[in-house]
């Protein structure tokens, strides 16, 4: 579904049926999950966002968020949790939560809280799903081809690649227009933007 799907994860049976509940009048779609380690053993591949307790047996939501982020799971996730647990909320948020919400929880704050977070895991997805799509045009360029993409990223003219690489400058010219087909580039800062966007950071 295009606005995604809201993963709860929360160990309390009534807990789970009364979220699901709650989404279902709002037509927002859900799967529950009565622990992180049965969410982690079925990882959904459909983005959406995350909803889950703090403290379960087996394994809490904080640990469940950090091995998410070992898997490279990036859907955002919003915890539940006590008042007590505050101390661990925050934690949670510098282990990469998005948010966290106090029960008692007003339903209207919840459900706001979600919409936000599945919004985010829209873009997310977007975001991952143009990378992916970049890499894989990246991945079809002859070797010359990169070899030129590389000179025009690294700000060289014509001139100085066609001499870097031992060619003519009108033959760099019609790599340089194949670069822009292949990728689908409307500009030369589009084409630089696009082959910067898949490196990995130094």
């Amino acid at each position: 579904m295009s606005e995604g799907v809201v993963h709860i994860i929360d160990d309390d049976a009534a807990m789970r049926d009364s979220l699901g509940f709650l989404l279902q009048v709002n037509r927002i779609p859900y799967r529950l999950f009565e622990s992180a380690v049965a969410f982690l053993e079925d990882l959904p591949e459909d983005g959406g966002c995350v909803l889950t307790d703090v403290r379960m047996p087996e394994m809490n939501g904080i640990e469940m968020v950090r091995r998410l982020k070992e898997r490279g799971y990036r859907a955002p996730v919003v915890v539940m949790t006590g008042h007590a647990d505050v101390p661990l909320a925050i934690e949670a948020m510098k282990a990469g939560v998005v948010d966290f919400i106090e029960k008692p929880f007003d339903e209207e704050l919840l459900l706001s809280a979600l919409r936000t977070a599945l919004q985010q895991g829209k873009a997310q997805s977007e975001q991952d799903a143009a990378l992916s799509e970049t890499r894989k045009r990246i991945a079809a360029l002859s070797p010359r081809e990169s070899e030129v993409l590389g000179g025009l990223v690294e700000g060289k003219a014509n001139k100085v690649i066609a001499y870097d690489l031992g060619i003519s400058p009108r033959t760099v010219e019609i790599y340089r227009a194949n670069l822009m087909t292949k990728m689908q580039a409307r500009s030369l800062s589009e084409l630089v933007r696009m082959a910067l966007s898949v490196r990995e950071p130094d």
